[in-house]
């Protein structure tokens, strides 16, 4: 029995190590120069591979009720057994999971190694241009013929890192259907508002809110970054993937942000309620170039709490704690972490990761329309669906 793996990014290393058994032959197919280039990028360099944190909010795809199929303590014990197996020590944070070397390249050099060990071949350098489907069997650039082949080419998410969204044409080759693949864990651009160059630089911690057409879908706590051209940081990534979806069907997407998540409006009352200029109070908790945007969107200067009319005091209030901004875009697939669409969950079997609709053809990784929050959730991803499509192999042929 003859595999292919295309991609020998995160899942196609997995799928590839748990697949190989002495009855058949894998190969990873992989463009690059080197497997696992996207992992090194992980965490800023640090790989946050997984999280003790597995509540299915973290997760978002078209059909949620398919999200556990995949998403469940049997793959779960999956991956951490396959991390202990291959001897990577994590370090806890805050439930997010690092190699204790602190090094993205810990993980993929462990894996590369792993693949090696089993007698996997790489093909480095190869770029899979077509896939005929003869007799049953995969042939590949008319010279490699598979009898089962592995998509996990990645989306269109960071294509310096080799994506380009081939894994799409396949499986629309396949006749299979996709989610609209859209740019996720993405900063938004917002209206150009003028005081958008005056917070260019700031970071502050607040809670975020996305308010679609009016209604509330979620809401984020964590460390913003304020730019030039709107809003980025961790909690507003896990906002994106529903914005970039309101933002491609015309809905309306506003961003609240509470510079003052830990002060509710009673106690903010009496702090500013004190014989010093407002300007002064909130420099004590505020960033002072923060300070300076918000007094001069609520046209205050040096006045004291006690002076204001109520108006003025209600506006204060509404920019400290619920300053809206919208949203008319997100950052390009350039700067996506990930790629929010895929194919539906339902068209594969998620106990296998096989197609419903090619037999001996598995999707696994990016390509699925099955996207997580920041925090290791979409490594995570890549891991369960590359182990059980690797398992189902490995099993079926030993």
């Amino acid at each position: 029995m003859k595999i292919g793996i295309i991609g020998g990014g995160a899942a196609g290393l997995v799928c590839a190590i748990k697949s190989k058994n002495n009855d058949n032959e894998v190969i990873i197919l992989e463009r690059n120069p080197e497997c696992g280039k996207k992992i090194l990028a992980t965490g800023n360099g640090r790989c946050n591979y997984w999280n003790n944190n597995q509540d299915l909010l973290h997760y978002e795809s078209s059909t949620p009720n398919q999200i556990s199929g995949l998403i469940n303590e049997k793959t779960e014990k999956y991956v951490q057994d396959f991390f202990d197996e291959i001897g990577i020590i994590p370090k806890i944070k805050n439930g997010c999971y690092y190699p204790n070397s602190n090094q993205s390249l810990t993980i993929r050099n462990v894996l590369i190694e792993e693949v090696l060990d089993k007698k996997v071949k790489i093909k480095n350098n190869y770029l899979v241009k077509n896939i005929q489907l003869k007799h049953n069997k995969f042939l590949i650039n008319n010279e490699l013929l598979f009898d089962k082949i592995v998509l996990s080419t990645g989306s269109f998410a960071a294509p310096k890192t080799g994506s380009t969204g081939i894994g799409y044409d396949f499986l629309k080759q396949f006749n299979h259907h996709l989610r609209k693949p859209l740019p996720a864990l993405v900063p938004l651009i917002t209206k150009n508002y003028l005081f958008l160059k005056k917070w260019q630089g700031i970071r502050t911690d607040a809670k975020v809110t996305l308010i679609e057409n009016g209604n509330i879908l979620k809401e984020e706590v964590g460390e913003i970054q304020l730019t030039n051209y709107g809003i980025s940081g961790i909690c507003i990534f896990n906002l994106s993937n529903k914005v970039a979806r309101g933002l491609a069907e015309k809905k309306e997407e506003i961003i609240k942000i509470d510079f003052l998540p830990t002060i509710d409006n009673q106690k903010l009352d009496k702090i500013l309620n004190k014989n010093k200029s407002i300007k002064r109070i909130l420099d004590c908790l505020l960033n002072a170039k923060l300070v300076e945007i918000i007094l001069e969107e609520a046209n205050l200067k040096q006045e004291l709490w006690s002076s204001l009319e109520y108006n003025k005091k209600k506006k204060l209030i509404e920019l400290l704690k619920s300053f809206k901004v919208e949203v008319v875009a997100t950052k390009t697939f350039e700067e996506a972490q990930v790629t929010s669409g895929g194919v539906y969950l339902e068209e594969i079997n998620l106990d296998t990761m096989e197609s419903k609709i090619i037999p001996n053809l598995y999707i696994i990784g990016e390509l699925l329309d099955l996207t997580g929050d920041c925090g290791g959730y979409n490594l995570g991803i890549a891991w369960r669906s590359g182990i059980v499509a690797g398992m189902t192999i490995g099993e079926a042929n030993d």
